[in-house]
């Protein structure tokens, strides 16, 4: 089986190339490197920098041919897809449409889209959300990740084209760049790690649903599975943590000794999300397996031993 991950330079790309090439199959990577980073790259996998909305795309794909295309690349900050919306939508709406016609054209067999359960629900009428729940997302990344399911399921309906969507809660762990469009765990991480001051946005009582990079990983794999129905799935734990719990975690793994900070909330983020999962567990057998103190307490350790390898 040949893949084609887009983004796979990426924090949870990368995670997703080193579980399918543990599988054995033939991945080929394509990333512009805008956000992500050369170190994180399988060398077994074959990689191409590029851009996905890049009339190049086409050459890559007709040259390699793979039977499914894993589509993590994306604009993903709601903070700049509130002050840039056109790049927004060029990148996770023009870009995604560029990348299912080359999929199309070269008779991939499965897309798997990678999209937004913090941000296409918007302020929830209910708690956990399932994939029944409204779709009324309160920010642009939001709106353009939801648009591209669309296009899934008229690519579908038209052209055959089968496709899982894997709705993401608030993904941490190794990898993920504190200094970037990152989550909290990792900005706390590399803040709280140099002792610098801790800024939290907002009261810090908004709720998260935090799960373990790793197992997002593997529900990418188990997605490719042609038993796996072409739909929408959530991930998640199916339970709300708040920044103020994540900070005094990840204090108490630290040993960061100063209060935290307090600064004005972001605009168009959701106050309380977490996500039913049900329907992944049954479909695809996947639910988190990592507890949260236990993959907390792992990422801080990645981030200690990144620190120690830029001081050496």
């Amino acid at each position: 089986m040949k893949v084609l991950v887009t983004g796979g330079a990426g924090f949870i790309g990368s995670h997703v190339v080193d579980r399918y090439v543990e599988q054995g199959w033939d991945v080929v990577v394509v990333d512009d490197l805008s956000t992500g980073h050369r170190a994180n790259l399988n060398p077994k996998a074959v990689f191409y920098e590029a851009d996905i909305r890049s009339p190049r795309l086409w050459e890559i794909f007709e040259k390699e041919r793979p039977q499914l295309l894993n589509h993590h690349a994306a604009q993903m900050s709601v903070r700049n897809s509130v002050t840039a919306p056109l790049f927004d939508a060029e990148v996770n709406i023009l870009g995604s449409i560029n990348l299912l016609e080359c999929a199309r054209k070269v008779g991939v067999k499965r897309v798997i889209y990678i999209s937004s359960g913090g941000a296409v629900y918007g302020e929830p009428v209910y708690l956990p959300c399932d994939e029944a729940h409204p779709v009324d997302p309160i920010c642009q990344y939001g709106a353009s990740k939801h648009t591209v399911e669309h296009y899934l399921h008229m690519y579908r309906i038209n052209y055959g084209l089968d496709y899982v969507v894997l709705r993401y809660p608030n993904v941490y762990g190794p990898r993920q760049d504190p200094n970037g469009e990152a989550g909290v765990v990792a900005i706390f991480a590399g803040q709280m790690l140099v002792g610098d001051p801790v800024v939290i946005n907002g009261d810090g009582e908004q709720e998260r649903d935090f799960v373990y990079v790793g197992d997002c990983a593997i529900a990418n794999l188990l997605a490719a599975e042609a038993n796996v129905p072409s739909g929408i799935y959530n991930l998640g734990c199916g339970r709300g943590t708040s920044v103020n719990a994540i900070y005094e975690t990840m204090r108490q793994a630290t040993g960061y000794r100063h209060p935290p900070r307090h600064g004005p909330a972001k605009l168009g983020e959701t106050r309380r999300i977490f996500l039913d999962a049900g329907k992944a567990q049954r479909a695809m057998s996947w639910s988190p397996s990592i507890d949260l103190k236990d993959g907390l307490a792992d990422t801080v350790e990645y981030f200690r031993g990144a620190l120690a390898k830029r001081v050496a």
